[in-house]
């Protein structure tokens, strides 16, 4: 029993001590990856750690940080125009998210149909997620929803007098909502590639059983692409309420007008770098994390009642 235990213990050890080349090749991973780690350290934990310390200051950009505990997030509780940002951020985030996942679903299965040329187009329909969050774009979508914009020239043809919808309080965020489902481009390719996954023999078979396309769709299509939807909803919904562009260019930076697009980044921006509050604008950018991070948790914890992964 000895000389067992001996040969076992001999064999742990070996299995435990890296070879010359394991050793080798961890040092060649930990030298490549010390740019990285860096970075992380430097651009990422070491600003975060920075905000953090703030959020419990009074802190204007000009003087230097002076603990006052946690006032900053006392105070929020009494800030109107906080609670004002929040309700037009929630808006925004759960009416734009689900059209856009919508209007990027609709148009993967129909690129999915096996169109000739299908790389242009989706080259094509791609463009509107890497332009939409620009300034030129907003430019350009404060001048199409201007007064006399292309929506209000197309409207006069009709006989129909439009509105000056930028500069409108009951409409100015709809056209945000607007340009937010108009980028649709990243999660169409997203849909696109896991309609690609989904294997063929599964609507052979339900046609021979009678399935129509709506039944397809239903019973097949979507249970198999609710981990591609739950993916792009996550990405989607973390963007949105990091939307800052849209807003501060279509509102000339005031979030107006009567603080309709005041989106929640705008208002953090205007506390931090108009009022040089900065104390106060760690504090709400910590808000936003907790927010992100909870409405994240709950789609996991949501998930498994609706997420079906085929293993």
């Amino acid at each position: 029993m000895s000389a067992v235990g001996e040969l076992a213990a001999l064999r742990r050890a070996k299995r435990t001590r890296p070879s010359p080349v394991e050793q080798g090749d961890n040092k060649a991973a930990a030298f490549f990856l010390a740019p990285w780690f860096a970075g992380l350290a430097l651009i990422t934990i070491g600003p975060m750690a920075a905000s953090l310390y703030l959020s419990f200051t009074d802190y204007s950009l000009l003087d230097a940080p002076e603990w006052i505990g946690l006032e900053n997030y006392v105070g929020m509780l009494g800030d109107d125009r906080l609670l004002v940002s929040l309700r037009v951020t929630f808006v925004y985030v759960f009416v734009s998210v689900p059209l856009q996942l919508a209007a990027a679903l609709a148009l993967a299965l129909f690129l999915d149909r096996g169109l000739r040329g299908l790389a242009i187009y989706r080259s094509v329909y791609y463009l509107p997620s890497l332009l939409g969050g620009s300034v030129a774009i907003a430019i350009l979508w404060r001048q199409i929803f201007g007064t006399s914009g292309l929506i209000n020239q197309l409207l006069a043809g009709l006989g129909v007098q439009g509105e000056g919808w930028v500069s409108h309080p009951d409409y100015a965020l709809g056209t945000l909502v607007v340009l937010n489902v108009w980028t649709f481009g990243a999660p169409m390719i997203i849909f696109l590639a896991g309609l690609r996954q989904i294997p063929e023999t599964y609507y052979e078979a339900s046609a021979i059983d009678g399935a129509g396309r709506w039944r397809q769709f239903r019973s097949i299509t979507i249970p198999l692409l609710t981990p591609i939807i739950f993916f792009n909803l996550v990405l989607q919904v973390i963007g949105a309420f990091q939307s800052f562009t849209q807003a501060f260019v279509v509102s000339g930076g005031t979030g107006g007008p009567v603080d309709s697009t005041l989106f929640y980044t705008l208002y953090l921006y205007q506390t931090g770098f108009t009022n040089l509050d900065m104390g106060y604008a760690s504090a709400m950018a910590w808000l936003l994390l907790v927010i992100t991070a909870a409405l994240t948790a709950v789609n996991f914890l949501l998930s498994r009642y609706w997420v079906f992964y085929d293993d």
